[in-house]
């Protein structure tokens, strides 16, 4: 068996980013210096609770209570012309005070405006589903669950939708390995193969960016195809590029890089 490697201080050695940064905020405006929004904003505020609003990049910003989701949304279906849920899911501020921040991209197609209802739940906290008012929040709540794990009641299918359904962890979280806890490494091998091949082949590479050139079995020699294993010294010669197979194709002039020409005049 392959001695276990911990990993947990992976999260402050994540060599892509600080997964931890919070960009610079953009200006905000006043939700009275736009007509359309601020009667949008006094509907709502008429039968709901408005904790905060904005405008921010063209669009209004309503944060209202959790519990109030189902029938906010309702009333900017039915009342307000936003009829188009396009997208929905979460923030990770666990970090900040252990909390998510869920948020609904409205859009209205007669107005020519979007509107965003945001709110906060505890880590842990389900969510009210809204499956029955739009569609499209079938989907998005299953991926919320699935990179998050918000749980969505009422939900008619409340099951993960691209991790399998034995998968350990939420991948969008931001203490998530970037690449992959030991679970994910050895998920597929275990599966097929069981644990008793884990020495044998070894664990996954889930870094996207990992490019071995002397990986033959793989594929990855980028510039220096191979035929899958053989054997590799180093000193194999350049791939040279070509447009074509070889032989070419009836009657179509075949195509060479070296003869090609990049043509920079846009008036051409």
């Amino acid at each position: 068996m392959r001695a276990y490697t911990p990993k947990d201080n992976v999260q402050a050695k994540a060599y892509y980013t600080d997964r931890f940064y919070v960009s610079p905020q953009v200006p905000r405006h006043d939700v009275s210096s736009d007509e359309v929004f601020a009667a949008d904003l006094e509907t709502i505020s008429s039968k709901f609770t408005v904790n905060e609003s904005y405008i921010e990049v063209g669009q209004m910003v309503v944060y209202i209570n959790a519990s109030d989701i189902y029938g906010v949304l309702e009333l900017v279906r039915d009342e307000l012309s936003y009829t188009q849920l396009t997208e929905m899911s979460a923030i990770d501020w666990l970090a900040k005070d252990n909390t998510f921040e869920i948020f609904y991209q409205m859009l209205s197609m007669t107005k020519r405006k979007r509107i965003r209802i945001k709110y906060s739940i505890q880590n842990g906290q389900a969510v009210d589903s809204v499956n029955k008012l739009f569609r499209s929040a079938d989907w998005s709540e299953r991926e919320m669950f699935d990179m998050f794990g918000i749980e969505a009641n009422n939900h008619p299918f409340m099951k993960r939708i691209l991790m399998p359904y034995d998968w350990q962890g939420h991948p969008l979280l931001k203490t998530y390995p970037l690449q992959g806890d030991e679970f994910a490494a050895w998920y597929e091998v275990d599966k097929i193969y069981g644990k008793e091949a884990r020495d044998i082949i070894g664990p996954e590479i889930r870094d996207t960016a990992n490019i071995d050139r002397y990986d033959s079995e793989r594929f990855a020699r980028l510039g220096f195809e191979q035929p899958k294993g053989t054997k590799i010294t180093g000193d194999e010669e350049p791939t040279v590029q070509t447009y074509q197979e070889d032989g070419g194709v009836f009657l179509i002039t075949k195509f060479d890089k070296d003869a090609s020409k990049i043509v920079d005049d846009p008036q051409r």
